[in-house]
């Protein structure tokens, strides 16, 4: 049985201005014009005759005398068994087109931190946990469901951060969430509706996630660092920051970022998380398994005395476990978290151990912000989507998730000794920090140095980051010259050529 003519055509947009003796010169100029212009690409495939006449509520003749006439002139093509199609010929673009400036050529080699090695993404092995996935997937799988995320990844996650991290996880205690950025949103909104005024935070980090909690309405307001990391004591022994903005970041543009802060960021007064509504800290923001960007782990001392500060303010711990599982020398630093789940939210993302674009982060929350986080999250956005978290889930309880982490670090633990080797012979006197884990180096360099090589860097076609760029406007320690290599980003083919391209930067120094 021939199928019907209704399943045969496609959609196409036709302004015929014209009726009656004029309708058939008006379609011919319509698709003349479509032509011309390019809206209609060489190639493309007309609907029939037949479809068209149907859509635009005219006789079929008329459209079929109008394809004629348009092949005649050599605008269309029509062949028996490939219907009517659009010629193959150059087309001119408007006038009013404008011209498209030039951009400058993008840097060769990128050693910016803060992305995996994309190409290393397991495609086939994602490609099969998703098969399985949305074969078993029931069918109100594909519903609004539930704001705290599908329960197969919540569950599949409480088991492997048990395992891999040391978290104390139960699934009904983990948000799902666009990754960190996201959960820190819904974080910040929740502790401003608490009442909380301040977030501390490190005094290196992203400004990304500085402006999120300023726009939270919180004001920033940073720890200092030494070799043995953030200063948690800051906290534990009673500092405060002054309310009147002084110590804290207000963002504005990049730049004006920068320029912020009166170097006064804290004085010693009399209990942080006195709550009393003038700057009082009652929760604090931690990269506590590898600092960014210093890459130092939180001491032992002072994640004791971290948590024992939020017990004893009833304050609220925010650990970003960025990249956990990448840890090269020893055992990994396991979590906050593990030392008083009903004080630390432990924040996770698959954004360096699978892709940022995944867009998939976990919260696991002490019991009673649960509520709130889930109110929260559901009146914006109901639920990430579920089809990714189902072929998370399928992932990770398939073992392919682990055995993807082990392959991957190995991968970046085999490029960070080289980095290490290269510094040796081409720079010695550079000294590389923070190599214990993670996907980048902090290597540091001679005072007053750092925008010059990285103007250099530039030169060689090398995109890296000064560590200033990571320093918070209000932090108060003398600043350091650094540069924050990336050694993730880079592909195993473009890696080597990287890595000479440093080389030839970092002897001028």
């Amino acid at each position: 049985m021939a199928e019907s003519w209704a399943t045969l055509g496609v959609d196409l947009h036709v302004d015929v201005t014209r009726t009656g003796p004029g309708l058939r010169k008006g379609l011919t100029d319509a698709l003349r014009e479509a032509v011309r212009s390019g809206r209609l690409a060489p190639g493309t495939r007309l609907p029939s005759s037949r479809s068209l006449a149907a859509d635009l509520g005219i006789a079929r003749n008329t459209v079929a005398d109008a394809y004629a006439d348009l092949v005649a002139e050599g605008w269309l093509t029509a062949r028996q068994g490939s219907g009517t199609r659009v010629a193959e010929r150059a087309v001119v673009a408007p006038a009013s087109a404008a011209r498209r400036p030039r951009t400058a050529r993008g840097p060769v080699h990128d050693l910016v931190p803060g992305i995996p090695d994309l190409a290393s993404f397991p495609r086939a092995e994602w490609l099969k946990a998703s098969r399985r996935a949305l074969a078993s997937a029931p069918y109100d799988a594909l519903g609004y469901g539930d704001p705290r995320g599908r329960a197969e990844l919540r569950t599949a996650l409480a088991g492997y951060l048990a395992r891999a991290r040391g978290v104390r996880a139960d699934p009904e205690r983990i948000v799902i969430c666009s990754g960190f950025v996201h959960g820190l949103m819904l974080l910040g909104a929740v502790l401003r509706a608490r009442g909380a005024e301040t977030l501390a935070v490190e005094s290196y980090g992203l400004d990304v996630h500085w402006s999120l909690v300023e726009r939270a309405g919180l004001r920033s307001v940073t720890l200092p660092f030494d070799e043995l990391g953030t200063r948690t004591d800051e906290l534990t022994e009673g500092s405060r920051w002054r309310g009147n903005g002084e110590g804290s970041h207000r963002r504005g543009n990049r730049e004006e970022s920068r320029r912020r802060g009166n170097g006064e960021g804290s004085r010693k007064g009399d209990g942080a998380g006195s709550g009393d509504g003038s700057g009082g800290v009652r929760a604090v923001l931690l990269t506590s398994a590898h600092q960014f960007p210093m890459g130092v782990p939180l001491h032992p001392d002072r994640r004791a005395a971290v948590v024992d500060w939020a017990r004893r303010t009833d304050g609220l711990i925010l650990e970003d476990d960025y990249d956990g599982e990448f840890r090269y020398d020893r055992q990994p630093v396991g979590a906050l978290q593990g030392l008083d789940p009903d004080r630390v939210v432990y924040v996770g993302t698959a954004s360096k151990s699978l892709a940022p674009g995944l867009r998939l982060g976990w919260l696991v929350l002490p019991p009673d912000l649960v509520p709130e986080i889930t109110a929260a999250k559901g009146g914006a956005d109901w639920s990430c989507g579920v089809l990714d978290q189902l072929t998370l889930a399928e992932f990770i309880t398939s073992g392919a998730y682990d055995r993807h982490v082990r392959a991957s670090r190995l991968r970046y633990r085999r490029r960070r000794d080289q980095l290490v080797a290269a510094l040796a012979t081409h720079a010695p006197s550079v000294a590389a920090t923070g190599i214990a884990a993670g996907l980048h180096a902090v290597l540091q360099l001679p005072p007053g140095t750092e925008q010059s090589v990285v103007r250099a860097a530039a030169w060689q076609g090398l995109a890296v980051h000064g560590l200033s760029r990571y320093r918070h406007p209000a932090a108060v320690a003398p600043p350091l010259d650094a540069l924050v290599v990336g050694y993730g980003t880079p592909s195993d083919s473009g890696w080597p050529g990287a890595l000479e391209a440093l080389g030839r930067v970092l002897p001028q120094l």
